[in-house]
């Protein structure tokens, strides 16, 4: 598999404090690549710079060979790469099916003020707005759902809205931010199987951070690993399973356990 995505010594800085040092890795067409690490290990800030919702101080992103860091981030959404967020961003008033609607508008052809007098290009937009709802919806399986008011959703019901919102911008990369965060382990089985299908019947490469190790193991292809900033491991789980730094990392070395 080609590289679809590459991060090349990426390096964010706050004033005095390095929250990303010298980070590169290759995220691969049409597989499922997880950045794992303790609170704190710059997790967040690294997706922020691949999604351009945050600038890098050096280094730089490039998808499809293109540098993408530093653009503002609707241009990077438009180009394929979308992020969903760790906070459970959903238009809360509208159903479900209201909400994935409104999210195709960044592939909107009509302008503002054909919406505005209904232009033919605008009522085009509507109606296919409308059948890919509708076939997002029968392919994530919340038909129940559609015209459930977000609100009302519980959790394992509103992740899964969240990655619907995601898909129905039509992305080739899609940037999960703690997608299993709140749920119980039946939710999250559920929730591995419905990311495995995105990649396997929708083509969509997935990049994803999470804590919950379990599903980390059993949904990723590869595992990047960050401590203090800094990658410390890459490789398949079982390779980060019997990684000594990783474990120090997230366990404490031995040595630490007996108070040496």
């Amino acid at each position: 598999m080609s590289a679809l995505l590459e991060v090349r010594h990426v390096t964010k800085k706050f004033g005095g404090l390095i929250a990303n040092n010298d980070i590169s890795f290759d995220v691969k067409e049409n597989e499922i690549l997880s950045v794992i690490g303790p609170n704190g290990a710059g997790k967040s800030t690294l997706f922020k710079m691949i999604s351009s919702f945050l600038p890098t101080t050096s280094g730089e992103v490039r998808y499809k060979g293109e540098r993408i860091s530093n653009l503002k981030p609707h241009v990077v959404a438009r180009k394929g790469i979308v992020r969903t967020f760790q906070e459970t961003t959903i238009f809360k008033s509208m159903t479900v099916r209201e909400s994935i609607v409104v999210a195709q508008h960044l592939r909107a052809k009509a302008s503002l003020a054909g919406y505005f007098w209904g232009s033919k290009t605008a009522h085009e937009d509507v109606e296919s707005f409308g059948n890919y709802a509708d076939d997002l919806i029968d392919f994530l399986g919340m038909a129940e759902i559609a015209n459930e008011q977000a609100s009302n959703l519980p959790q394992g019901n509103l992740r899964a809205l969240g990655i619907a919102i995601g898909l129905a911008t039509d992305p080739k990369v899609l940037l999960l931010d703690e997608p299993f965060a709140g749920m119980n382990h039946e939710e999250t089985m559920r929730m591995v199987d419905l990311i495995r299908k995105v990649r396997d019947e929708r083509g969509v490469t997935v990049l994803l951070v999470e804590h919950d190790m379990p599903a980390v193991m059993k949904i990723s292809d590869r595992i990047v690993v960050l401590n203090f900033g800094e990658k410390i491991a890459e490789g398949t789980p079982l390779e980060i399973q019997n990684d000594e730094r990783v474990i120090e990392a997230y366990l404490g070395s031995a040595d630490d356990e007996i108070g040496m």
